[in-house]
C-alpha cells in the first residue's frame, strides 16, 4: 500500500501480536504524560483557588479513583483484545454501525483539542522565541506532532522517554523557584484564595478532566503484555499525574492568589516556564492526535467499507488540525466540544457491561483471539444500546445532582446490563468484518 512509505499502520483495524507489545514501563510513561500535561496543572489551580489545600487533596484523590477504575476495566479489555477502542465497540455491544459513530465522535473530539493544544503551544513560542507569528507556530507546533505520530506507538513513546522527565524537572525548577518564598505548611493551611468550590464540585472537575482519555485506554493498552501491566500503569500514572502537577497547581494557586498560575510561572522563570507549557503540551497532543487517526480509520473501514492507512490518516487529520489552529477557528469550538464529551463516560459502562457482565458477543472474541484474527462478523446495529447511548448522555448532560461524567456512565452501565438480562440486546443486521480473513499478523519481535 502507498500509505505505507508515509509511516506505520500501526495495527489500526487489527489485533496487536504478543512480538510487538512493549513492557509496563514504556506504556506507563505515555499514561503519566498523559496526565502530567499542561491541562493538569491548570485544574490543579482552578482547585486550589477554590479550594483549601486539603480539600484539593481528597477531589484530586475520589476524582483518581473514579478514572483509574474506569481505565482499568476498559483497559484490560483493550489488552486482552489486542484492539483499539471504536473496533473493540463492534462487538462490545455498539455493533459495525455503532462502532463507526463512536470512532467518528473520537476523530472530531481528539482532533479538536489536538487543535486547541496547538494554539497553546504556539503563543508559548511566539513570546519564547519570536520570529513567526502566533498562527505560523500554531502550523510549526501541529505539524511537528504529526510527524512524531505519524511512526506509531513506537516514535511516541520515545517522545514519552524524553519530554516526560524533562517536564518534570522544568516544573519542579519553576515551582521551587515560585514557592522559595512562602511556607508550605502556611500554604497548605491557608483559605482559598477565590470562590469556594464544593468537594463534590472539585471531584467532577478531577473525573470530568480526564475521562475522555479514560474511555479511550485501549488504544494505549493494546500494546500491554498482560492484565497486571495495565493495573500497574494506570495507578502509578494516574495516581502520580494528579498528585505530582495537581497538588503543584494548588500550591501555586495559594501562592500567587490566582488560578492562572501558567502567566505567573511564565513571567516568573521566563523561558523555563514557556518550555514547561510546550513539553506538557506535546505529550498529550500526540495521543490527542494519535487516537483521532485511529478513530477515523474505524470510521471509514466500517462506512465506506475501505482500510486506509493509519498514517495517511493522521498526516491529512495533523494537517487540518494544525491549520484549523492558526486560524483560531477552534477556540470557537471548545463548547461543543465539551458538549460531545459528555456522550463518552456512557461509551465505557456499555462496553464494560457488555464485555464482562453480559457477554452476548464475547464468544465472537474468545473464538477469534485464539487466531490472532477478528471474528468474521459483526451486527450491524444494536438498537437499545444507542437508546441507552443517548439517554445516559442527557442525563449526564442535564442532571445537576451528584457528578456528571460519572453519572451517565453508571447509567450507561445498569441500563445495558437490564437490557441484557431482559433480552432486549439484540443485533439487527449482520455485517461482514472487512478483511476478517486476513487480520491475522506477523510482526517482527522487537527488544523493549
Amino acid at each position: 500500500m502507498a500509505g505505507s512509505q508515509v509511516g506505520t499502520d500501526d495495527y489500526a483495524l487489527a489485533r496487536v501480536p504478543a512480538s510487538a507489545r512493549y513492557s509496563w514501563w514504556s506504556v506507563a510513561t505515555q499514561r503519566f504524560g498523559q496526565i502530567s500535561a499542561l491541562s493538569q496543572f491548570l485544574l490543579g489551580a482552578t482547585l486550589g483557588f477554590g479550594m483549601s489545600f486539603w480539600t484539593a487533596f481528597w477531589a484530586l484523590t475520589l476524582g483518581a479513583v473514579i478514572l483509574e477504575l474506569v481505565a482499568i476495566l476498559i483497559g484490560i479489555i483493550g489488552a486482552r483484545e489486542g484492539l483499539q477502542t471504536s473496533v473493540i465497540a463492534r462487538w462490545a455491544g455498539f455493533g459495525q454501525a455503532g462502532s463507526s459513530l463512536i470512532g467518528l465522535a473520537i476523530g472530531i473530539s481528539l482532533i479538536g483539542w489536538f487543535g486547541i493544544q496547538s494554539a497553546v503551544s504556539a503563543a508559548g513560542l511566539s513570546s519564547l522565541i519570536g520570529v513567526l507569528p502566533t498562527w505560523g507556530w500554531s502550523l510549526v507546533f501541529g505539524l511537528a506532532v504529526t510527524l512524531v505520530v505519524l511512526r506509531g506507538f513506537h516514535s511516541m513513546a520515545w517522545v514519552a522517554y524524553v519530554t516526560v522527565p524533562a517536564f518534570l524537572i522544568l516544573v519542579g525548577w519553576s515551582i521551587i523557584s515560585e514557592l522559595s518564598d512562602h511556607s508550605l505548611g502556611a500554604l497548605a493551611s491557608s483559605a482559598p484564595p477565590g470562590p469556594e468550590l464544593s468537594l463534590l464540585q472539585g471531584t467532577t472537575l478531577v473525573a470530568g478532566g480526564f475521562i475522555v482519555g479514560a474511555v479511550i485506554t485501549p488504544d494505549m493498552t493494546r500494546y500491554n503484555r498482560s492484565t497486571g501491566d495495565v493495573v500497574k500503569q494506570t495507578l502509578l500514572g494516574i495516581t502520580l499525574g494528579e498528585y505530582v502537577i495537581g497538588l503543584s497547581g494548588v500550591l501555586l494557586a495559594h501562592a500567587v492568589g490566582s488560578a492562572d498560575v501558567i502567566t505567573i510561572v511564565t513571567s516568573s522563570v521566563g523561558w523555563v516556564g514557556t518550555l514547561v507549557i510546550i513539553l506538557g503540551t506535546l505529550k498529550i497532543n500526540d495521543w490527542n492526535l494519535y487516537s483521532s487517526g485511529l478513530g477515523v480509520v474505524n470510521f471509514i473501514g466500517t462506512v465506506f467499507g475501505r482500510h486506509v492507512n493509519r498514517a495517511v490518516v493522521t498526516l491529512v487529520v495533523g494537517v487540518l488540525g494544525s491549520l484549523l489552529a492558526a486560524g483560531g477557528i477552534l477556540t470557537k469550538f471548545t463548547d461543543f466540544l465539551i458538549l460531545l464529551g459528555v456522550a463518552f463516560p456512557p461509551i465505557a459502562g456499555i462496553m464494560v457491561a457488555e464485555y464482562f457482565v453480559v457477554k452476548r458477543w464475547r464468544p465472537d472474541l474468545d473464538r477469534s483471539r485464539e487466531h490472532g484474527a477478528l471474528p468474521a462478523t459483526a451486527p450491524t446495529w444494536v438498537p437499545a444500546t444507542i437508546v441507552i447511548w443517548i439517554g445516559a448522555a442527557l442525563i449526564g448532560k442535564y442532571v445537576e445532582w451528584g457528578l456528571p461524567s460519572i453519572n451517565s456512565l453508571v447509567v450507561g452501565f445498569a441500563a445495558y446490563v437490564v437490557a441484557g438480562k431482559l433480552g432486549l440486546v439484540r443485533g439487527v443486521g449482520t455485517s461482514r468484518t472487512m478483511d476478517s480473513e486476513d487480520t491475522e499478523v506477523t510482526a517482527v519481535p522487537v527488544t523493549r
